[in-house]
């Protein structure tokens, strides 16, 4: 098959390229053949809809959350964490 034909046909590459574009940037090759492979595949362009629709309302639920909350963390657990960390550190 040649290089062309692979990326036009490799959803697999393609939904991994695109989870992928939502945490760091592509690559200039990647960027090229993810536009080549949603140029010709009406599934993965629905993928990519779904997954950034996704990814969006994930974010927002956790701002929220955070929001609501506030970022901390409860006095017993703090206190737990430090005596294993401290038991840890006395190993070495």
């Amino acid at each position: 098959m040649s290089p062309l034909k692979h990326i036009i046909y490799n959803c697999r590459q393609a939904t991994f390229l695109i989870e992928k574009k939502q945490y760091k940037k592509l690559s200039f090759r990647e960027f090229i053949e993810l536009r080549i492979h949603l140029a010709g595949c009406s599934v993965c362009v629905l993928y990519n809809k779904q997954s950034r629709v996704i990814n969006q309302m994930v974010q927002q639920l956790f701002h929220d959350s955070m929001k609501n909350e506030g970022a901390h963390l409860d006095e017993g657990f703090k206190n737990e964490l430090q005596q294993r960390i401290d038991k840890e550190l006395d190993k070495n």
